[in-house]
C-alpha cells in the first residue's frame, strides 16, 4: 500500500480511480436520461449557455491558429462518447492542445467548476462536434450538468443515485481524514525509468468533484459497481438503471461518419468502438488484449482497470498506483492470466 513506509496492501485499501471515475459519472447521467431530464440529443448549452457559439481551431501552413464557427452544437451524447471536440491538453502538441488544461485532475486542482466551464467554453475545439472520437473533458462537463439539474455536488448526486444503491460505502470524491491511512501510494521510483514519481491528486485538494478523474474507491466497491452493470442495472434488488439503458450504454455509438481514434489511446483498445462512458469491443483479434465481442471496459491513468465480459458472465477489477507505462504491461498480463485460466 505504501512502499516508502513498508505498509502492506490490504483488501480495504483506497485508490484514486482516475478515469474509472468516468464510468460512474456516465451512469449517473443516464439516471437523469431515464427520467427525461437529460436527452442525449440536447445541446449542452441548454444547461451551460457558455457553450452556445463554439469555435473550432484550425492551424494554417505557418502554424498560426485561427478559428471558424462550429457547425454542430455539442450534445450530451457527444460528451458521453468523447466526440465533443473538447480535448485534454496533455494528449497532443498542437496549438489547440496547448490552450487546454493537461487533464481532469490538474484542471480540478487549478479551477473551481465555474472557472473550469468558462475556460473550456472560451477555448477553440480540436474538432467539429460529432465527427471525431478524441479523449477529453466530456465527462467532467456531464458531471457539472448533473450538478445543475440536481442542485448539489456530483458526489452527492452519485451517492444518492448510484453508490448507496449498489452498496459502495468507500467510494467518494472527498476522503475523510480517518480514512487517509488506507490510501494506496505509488512506488517512490518508477520501475521502468528509474525516475521519482508521484500522483498530484493524492497530495493536493481539488476544487470541484471532477467526473473525469477525481473519485476514490476500493476494489470491493468497484466490483459491486461492475456486477450491477453485468446484471443489467441492478444489484441485490436495488435498481440503478434499466436493462435496456445498460444495453444502450454498452453499445457502440460511433457511426461510420465518426473517426474512431479509440485504438490510439493504447494498444489494448484497437478493435473497440465507444458507448456512453465505456469502450466496447467490436471484433476479436485486433486488440493485443483478449476478450469477447461485446465486452466493455475503461481504465485509469494510475493503473486501475475494469472490464465486464457478458459472454463469460465476468467482471474484473484491478487496482494499482502506477502512473508510468508499466500500467499497460500490468493490464495485458492481468488479461492473459485470466483468459488463459478459463476452461471454455
Amino acid at each position: 500500500m505504501d512502499k516508502a513506509s513498508n505498509k502492506s496492501m490490504t483488501t480495504d485499501a483506497i485508490f484514486n480511480l482516475a478515469s474509472m471515475t468516468k464510468v460512474m459519472a456516465s451512469v449517473g447521467a443516464l439516471t437523469f436520461y431515464e427520467e427525461g431530464k437529460l436527452p442525449l440529443n440536447a445541446p449542452i448549452s441548454n444547461w451551460l449557455p457558455q457553450f452556445k457559439d463554439m469555435k473550432v481551431g484550425q492551424v494554417d501552413a505557418d502554424g498560426k491558429l485561427t478559428t471558424v464557427p462550429a457547425k454542430n452544437p455539442i450534445t450530451v451524447q457527444d460528451l458521453l462518447r468523447h466526440t465533443s471536440g473538447l480535448t485534454y491538453g496533455g494528449r497532443g502538441a498542437t496549438p489547440v492542445h496547448k490552450l487546454y488544461p493537461a487533464g481532469s485532475a490538474p484542471a480540478a486542482i487549478q479551477y473551481n467548476s465555474q472557472e473550469f466551464i468558462d475556460k473550456l467554453a472560451s477555448t477553440p475545439l480540436l474538432y467539429e462536434p460529432g465527427t471525431v472520437w478524441d479523449y477529453g473533458f466530456g465527462i467532467d462537463v456531464v458531471g457539472i450538468i448533473q450538478e445543475k439539474i440536481a442542485g448539489k455536488p456530483l458526489g452527492g448526486v452519485l451517492q444518492d443515485r448510484v453508490w448507496s444503491k449498489v452498496g459502495m460505502p468507500n467510494t467518494t470524491f472527498d476522503i475523510a481524514e480517518k480514512d487517509r491511512a488506507r490510501l494506496a501510494q505509488p512506488l517512490p521510483i518508477d520501475p521502468m525509468n528509474g525516475k521519482p514519481q508521484k500522483v498530484a491528486i493524492l497530495e493536493q485538494k481539488v476544487k470541484f468533484d471532477c467526473g473525469g478523474s477525481c473519485a476514490y474507491s476500493t476494489a470491493g466497491d468497484y466490483i459491486r459497481f461492475g456486477q450491477m452493470l453485468l446484471n443489467g442495472g441492478s444489484l441485490e434488488g436495488k435498481r440503478v438503471l434499466g436493462p435496456q439503458t445498460v444495453a444502450f450504454m454498452t453499445s457502440n455509438h460511433l457511426n461510420k461518419d465518426i473517426k474512431n481514434n479509440v485504438g490510439l489511446t493504447e494498444p489494448g483498445r484497437v478493435g473497440y468502438g465507444f458507448g456512453l462512458g465505456v469502450a466496447v469491443r467490436m471484433g476479436r483479434g485486433l486488440s493485443a488484449i483478449n476478450g469477447n465481442v461485446g465486452d466493455f471496459t475503461w481504465n485509469g491513468a494510475y493503473d486501475t482497470i475494469f472490464w465486464v465480459d457478458p459472454k463469460e458472465q465476468m467482471v474484473v477489477v484491478m487496482m494499482g498506483v502506477a502512473p508510468g507505462d508499466i500500467r499497460k504491461i500490468h493490464r495485458e498480463q492481468l488479461n492473459s492470466v485470466i483468459y488463459g485460466a478459463l476452461e471454455k
